[in-house]
């Protein structure tokens, strides 16, 4: 089957098989490595990307619906300017260690700010982030930076 999308901003066309996942289409055959895969059942967040500008788990999305749409990963999100300072909040509030989650957070961060929906509030904020997991940091050091991102 054809997957025709945008893959961050760009126009690109594969053959792929019809239970192909977009995960395994990202990751082996455009190389982009930021999206993790890890639990393979849509608990964990680590494979999260936007697609059409909301968070997905590209574990258990099959990549051919995503024809027709834009599909942005960590390495497009890095590439415009607002990536800028979500990389600053969390790193100021050491909201990573190893890695491994980030990639899934930021972009997801990202969607809730473009869509106008996160609030400095810690409840709301753990809501929001509560499909993306995280085992190094104790949490304390996202919700901060995801609240001070959420400040107007």
């Amino acid at each position: 089957m054809e997957l025709a999308c945008s893959l961050n901003g760009q126009r690109v066309v594969r053959e792929v098989e019809p239970q192909e996942l977009l995960l395994d289409v990202l990751r082996d055959s455009f190389g982009l490595t930021g999206a993790k895969r890890s639990c393979d059942v849509q608990v964990c967040g680590a494979c999260t990307v936007l697609v059409d500008g909301l968070p997905v788990s590209s574990c258990c999305y099959l990549a051919v619906d995503a024809s027709g749409r834009e599909v942005t990963t960590i390495e497009g999100l890095a590439e415009r300017p607002e990536f800028e300072r979500l990389e600053e909040a969390f790193t100021r509030h050491a909201g990573l260690q190893c890695g491994f989650c980030t990639p899934a957070m930021l972009l997801t961060v990202s969607s809730l700010l473009e869509q106008g929906e996160l609030r400095e509030d810690d409840e709301e904020i753990k809501r929001h982030l509560a499909g993306n997991l995280c085992r190094c940091t104790g949490y304390r050091g996202i919700l901060e930076a995801v609240a001070e991102l959420a400040m107007p």
